[in-house]
């Protein structure tokens, strides 16, 4: 049977402005492919295309800089806040500044980094993708790794008296004064997507407006440190990983007191 081509599908249902088109390279089942797309959706909803620039860290998420269509940087590990602050600065605080960080690059070596920077008062918006592992190093255990999850570093699971436990960034950066916004959401559901979607659209209207640090955090399944299909990886996020880290706002505040 002859192939069939439907143009009116890419009428109905086409790609965010922002998003350059080029093909992903994740793992299927991986939201890392999602999260760009609606990183893409809030730039175009807010206008702010040609005045977006993004830095990227070390890690899977870090191939998002092929899929929007923003300028973009890559930051060495952990040092994401860091460049994206020299580049605010730089340019007299015109840009609107982003980072697009995973939990190895943000919550483990990158921690000082971003906790300086918004005690800097940097106005300044950070995407945080939590799949609670080391995917680009082979699954170890991540700051994030939830207990009795098992890694490569973590065989018989996460033993909180020898690992530790998860560390809930949305809710401890929510503490910092120089936080403007902070909050958690998933794209595991349609429900979901769009409430990210606008976490995302506050966060950056935060920096927009000169308030504050924008901080959101989304939980994203990796099915291959998981070894799960992606079905069972994407209802793994529902049941294990939003029940440890719960969605929504943590902190929205109109002015920096």
């Amino acid at each position: 049977m002859p192939q069939i081509d439907h143009p009116e599908r890419e009428l109905l249902c086409g790609g965010p402005e922002s998003y350059t088109g080029l093909p992903t390279m994740y793992c299927p089942g991986c939201h890392y492919g999602t999260v760009a797309r609606v990183i893409c959706e809030a730039i175009d909803e807010l206008g702010i295309k040609k005045q977006a620039i993004g830095v990227a860290g070390v890690g899977c998420h870090g191939f998002m800089i092929g899929t929007i269509a923003t300028d973009f940087v890559f930051a060495l590990h952990g040092r994401g806040p860091g460049v994206a602050t020299g580049i605010k600065r730089s340019q007299g605080g015109k840009p609107i500044v982003f980072t697009i960080q995973g939990d190895g690059d943000l919550a483990a070596i990158g921690m000082g980094d971003i906790i300086n920077a918004i005690g800097r008062g940097e106005k300044l918006t950070t995407i945080f993708c939590n799949n609670a592992g080391y995917g680009t190093t082979g699954g170890q255990m991540a700051p994030t790794t939830l207990l009795e999850q098992v890694t490569t570093t973590t065989p018989t699971g996460r033993d909180p008296q020898v690992a530790g436990y998860p560390i809930h960034v949305a809710e401890m950066l929510a503490m910092l004064r120089g936080t403007a916004y902070s909050a958690r959401g998933a794209l595991t559901s349609r429900k979901n997507y769009n409430q990210t979607k606008k976490f995302l659209n506050l966060a950056f209207q935060k920096q927009m407006d000169g308030i504050g640090y924008g901080f959101v955090e989304i939980l994203s399944a990796c099915p291959s440190t998981l070894h799960m299909p992606p079905n069972k990886a994407l209802k793994w996020v529902e049941e294990y990983m939003i029940a440890e880290y719960p969605l929504g706002e943590f902190k929205n505040v109109k002015e920096i007191l």
